[in-house]
C-alpha cells in the first residue's frame, strides 16, 4: 500500500483542515514508514494475533510477576543521614541533597521552609537564561504554600515527618492542570495554542504531591504537545541542555530534566510517549522512570496518544523516585486505564539485595548503531553491578525493528484525531514543524491503526515469555548517540535531521508501544562532558526491580550550574 499525497489531501478536507500540497507531500512520506512496519509485522506475527486492544491492560496485568515480601528497612540508615545533612550550612546547600535527605532535614535539623523555597526559586532562576528550562517561576503561589505549610509545622511539629514530600520544592511538565482558588488552572502545553487535550478536574497526581506536602514553585517547559524528541520548541522557546546550552535537553519532558539536574526542584513528573522521560533524563544525567501503562492515572493530564501515554518522574537518585512513584501510582477511580492493583511500597523494595539477579544483555537491535563512548559506559555499569552480585546473560531478541514504528502508527493516528478541532481553528498558531506532527495522522488508514494495536498484545506476550524467561531485566541504552548540538536537530538542519530524530527514540519508543516499565539511569560522561544513559527493561509492574538496580550504583550525581 501506497499513500498519495491526495489521500492526505482529502482527510484534511473531510476535516476542515487546511494543508498546502507540500505539507501533504511531508505526511504522506511520514506515514508511509509507519504503514510499512505495520505491514511488515502483519506478516511476521499475523498468524498469531489475537485479542482486542481493550484487553491490553488486563494482559499486562496477567504478565506482572506476583509481589514480593519486602523486608523492614534497617533503622541505621535514618542516622546515617541525619548525621550527613547536618553538615549542611544554607538553605543551597540542602537543594543538594537527595529529596529523601532533605526531608529528613526538615523534619530533623529545621532550616527553614521558607528558606528553602527561596533557595530554589533562586537556583531556577539563575539556570533559567541559559536553559529557558521554567515556562513560568512563580513565587508568590510558592511563598503562600509555604506559609501554609510553617503553619501546620507549629501547630503540629510531627506533621513534617508524616508528610513524605513536606516542604519540598518540586515543579512538573506543563501539561497538568494545577490547582486553583475556583478549580483548576489548564497548563499551556508548551504551545501559544488554546489547547483541548486535557480532561477536567485537577491533575490526580498533582493533588497527591501536593497532599503529601510538596511545595511547587512554576511550571516547566516541553516540547509543544509533547510532539518532539529534542527539547525545541517553536512556540514558547527551546529549552537547553543542563549542562551546556548548544546541546539538547531532550524531550517531550525538557524542562523537567533541566530543572531536576540544575537541583532547583528535587523531582518532577514528565509524560512519555516514546521516551520522554527517559531521553531528557539521560541527556541531562538525571534518572527518569516511564512505568507500565496503567500504573499512574492520567486524570486532569494532556493526552497525546491515549493507548500508549503515560506519566513519569524524575529524579536524582533511585530512592527519591521510588518515594515519589508510590505516592502518584494506583487507580484514582477517574482514570478507566489505570490499574487497580495494590501499590507495593517502592522505597522499602530497594532494601532487597541484587545477588543473583540475571541481567539480559540483547543479542541484536538495541546495541547496533551505538556509538563507542556510550558503548564502554554502557561496560562501566555492567561491571558496577556484576561487583553486586548481578548476573549478565545474553538474550535471543525477537523480531523488535519494527515496533518503534507500530507505536508511530498509533501515537499519530490518535494524536491527529485529538488535534483536528485544534487544526481546523488554529493551524497558524502551531509552530510549523509540530502542526506537521500533528497532522501525521491524516495519512495512517484506519485499519493500518486497528491491526497495530491488535498486534501489541500477540507481541507483548511473546516478547514477555521469550525475554522474562532468561532474565530478570533488560540492559540497552538509553539514547545510542551522544548527546546532539541543538543546531544539528533544529528544522534548519535539512534532510540530516531525521536520522539523528530516527536514534534518539530507538531504544525507547518499542519499550513504549509494548507498555513495559523501563528506567534510565545516568552511566558516565562523553568526551564533551556530557552525560550518557543507561536503560533497565522489566516486566510489566515490576518498578521495584528496576529501581532496585539503579539503587545498587553510585548515587553521587553531580548538579549542573550556570555556566560562567
Amino acid at each position: 500500500m501506497r499513500i498519495p499525497a491526495s489521500a492526505v489531501m482529502s482527510a484534511a478536507e473531510a476535516l476542515g483542515i487546511e494543508l498546502a500540497p507540500q505539507m501533504a507531500e511531508r505526511i504522506a512520506s511520514g506515514a508511509q514508514a509507519a504503514v510499512d512496519a505495520v505491514a511488515h509485522a502483519s506478516r511476521h506475527w499475523g498468524a498469531r494475533a489475537n485479542g482486542e486492544p481493550g484487553d491490553y491492560l488486563a494482559l499486562l496485568e496477567s504478565l506482572a510477576p506476583e509481589p514480593s515480601k519486602m523486608p523492614q528497612a534497617p533503622q541505621a540508615r535514618e542516622a546515617s543521614e541525619v548525621t550527613r545533612v547536618g553538615s549542611m550550612s544554607s538553605a543551597g546547600d540542602f537543594l543538594d541533597l537527595s529529596l529523601c535527605e532533605a526531608h529528613l532535614a526538615l523534619a530533623h535539623l529545621d532550616p527553614g521552609f521558607d528558606r528553602l523555597t527561596e533557595a530554589a526559586l533562586e537556583r531556577a532562576q539563575a539556570m533559567q537564561s541559559q536553559t529557558h528550562a521554567w515556562l513560568s517561576i512563580e513565587p508568590d503561589a510558592a511563598r503562600a504554600r509555604t506559609t501554609w505549610l510553617q503553619t501546620l509545622a507549629k501547630e503540629s511539629p510531627d506533621i513534617v515527618g508524616r508528610m513524605p514530600l513536606f516542604g519540598l520544592p518540586l515543579a512538573h511538565k506543563d501539561m497538568f492542570n494545577l490547582p486553583a482558588d475556583t478549580g483548576y488552572r489548564s497548563p499551556s502545553c508548551g504551545s501559544i495554542v488554546p489547547s483541548r487535550l486535557q480532561s477536567s478536574g485537577v491533575a490526580t497526581v498533582i493533588q497527591r504531591l501536593e497532599l503529601a506536602g510538596a511545595v511547587t514553585v512554576g511550571t516547566l517547559n516541553m516540547a509543544e504537545f509533547a510532539l518532539g524528541a529534542t527539547g525545541h520548541n517553536g512556540a514558547r522557546g527551546d529549552c537547553a541542555n543542563a549542562w551546556h546550552p548548544d546541546y539538547i535537553s531532550g524531550g517531550s519532558s525538557s524542562g523537567s530534566a533541566v530543572a531536576v539536574a540544575c537541583g532547583a526542584v528535587f523531582a518532577s513528573l514528565g509524560s512519555d510517549t516514546g521516551g520522554s522521560v527517559r531521553i531528557p533524563a539521560s541527556v541531562n544525567g538525571v534518572l527518569g522512570l516511564k512505568p507500565t501503562y496503567g500504573l499512574i492515572p492520567r486524570t486532569g493530564s494532556m493526552r497525546l496518544s491515549p493507548s500508549i501515554d503515560v506519566i513519569g518522574p524524575m529524579a536524582r537518585s533511585a530512592r527519591d523516585l521510588a518515594r515519589v512513584l508510590s505516592i502518584v501510582a494506583g487507580a484514582d477511580g477517574v482514570d478507566p486505564h489505570c490499574s487497580a492493583r495494590p501499590v507495593p511500597d517502592f522505597e522499602q523494595a530497594l532494601q532487597q539485595p541484587i545477588e543473583g539477579l540475571r541481567i539480559g544483555l540483547p543479542d541484536r537491535y538495541f546495541f547496533e548503531d551505538v556509538d563507542l563512548p556510550v558503548r564502554k559506559a554502557l561496560d562501566q555499569v555492567r561491571a558496577r553491578l556484576e561487583t553486586a552480585g548481578a548476573q549478565f546473560v545474553p538474550v535471543e531478541m525477537p523480531d523488535v525493528s519494527s515496533l518503534a514504528e507500530l507505536s508511530r502508527a498509533v501515537v499519530y493516528a490518535e494524536a491527529t484525531g485529538l488535534h483536528a478541532a485544534m487544526l481546523r481553528e488554529s493551524a497558524g498558531a502551531y509552530s510549523p514543524q509540530v502542526r506537521l506532527r500533528a497532522s501525521t495522522g491524516l495519512g495512517i488508514p484506519a485499519p493500518v491503526y486497528g491491526v497495530a494495536l491488535g498486534l501489541r498484545l500477540t507481541i507483548l506476550q511473546e516478547f514477555v515469555e521469550q525475554i522474562f524467561g532468561h532474565c530478570d531485566a533488560l540492559f540497552t541504552p538509553t539514547i545510542p548517540l551522544l548527546v546532539p548540538r541543538r543546531d544539528a536537530t533544529d528544522v534548519g538542519a535539512g534532510e540530516s535531521l531525521w536520522p539523528i530524530l530516527a536514534r534518539l527514540v530507538r531504544c525507547t519508543a518499542p519499550i513504549n508501544f509494548l507498555g513495559l516499565p523501563a528506567l534510565s539511569i545516568p552511566a558516565g560522561r562523553d568526551p564533551q562532558g556530557l552525560p550518557i544513559g543507561a536503560q533497565f527493561i522489566g516486566r510489566p509492574f515490576d518498578e521495584s526491580l528496576l529501581l532496585r538496580l539503579a539503587a545498587a550504583l553510585p548515587t553521587d550525581i553531580p548538579i549542573a550550574r550556570p555556566l560562567t
